[in-house]
């Protein structure tokens, strides 16, 4: 079965990096799904879910803005965040959620680079939540 290597980054740190079946990702475009041998492409990643399929079963991942490229046999994801959904606790994504858009509620009072800020960290937040509430499972929601 043919795979394709997928490396995923952020400025902070590398999130993975493993062989995969497959790759569906968000981007501005719409939801993309790369096989391997899929013709080489860049394009912009958009905030959302992303799922890696693999022999031993789906991963999933919360991604925030940035790039991705394909040669053909590798992919790169250059994200502004990502998180693995085994990373996440859905009280602090949902404390994240609820603090950004009650800053977002203020925008009125915002400088446009401000507003700008709390917009992207909304969406971001709004990723890791959905991520959260579908993959999390029940006993590792909160780490309190």
């Amino acid at each position: 079965m043919s795979t394709l290597l997928v490396k995923l980054v952020t400025p902070l740190r590398t999130v993975l990096e493993r062989e995969v079946l497959s790759a569906t990702l968000p981007t501005v475009e719409g939801e993309i799904t790369v096989l391997p041998g899929h013709i080489p492409f860049v394009t912009t990643l958009a905030s959302g879910e992303g799922t890696l399929r693999t022999a031993d079963g789906d991963e999933y991942v919360a991604l925030s803005g940035g790039v991705v490229e394909m040669d053909g046999t590798s992919m790169r994801i250059l994200a502004d965040s990502a998180e693995r959904s085994s990373e996440l606790d859905l009280t602090t994504v949902q404390a994240a959620v609820a603090a950004a858009a009650e800053a977002m509620s203020r925008k009125e009072t915002l400088s446009d680079e401000d507003y700008a800020r709390v917009a992207a960290a909304l969406e971001r937040e709004g990723a890791r939540l959905r991520v959260a509430r579908r993959h999390v499972p029940e006993n590792l929601r909160s780490l309190d």
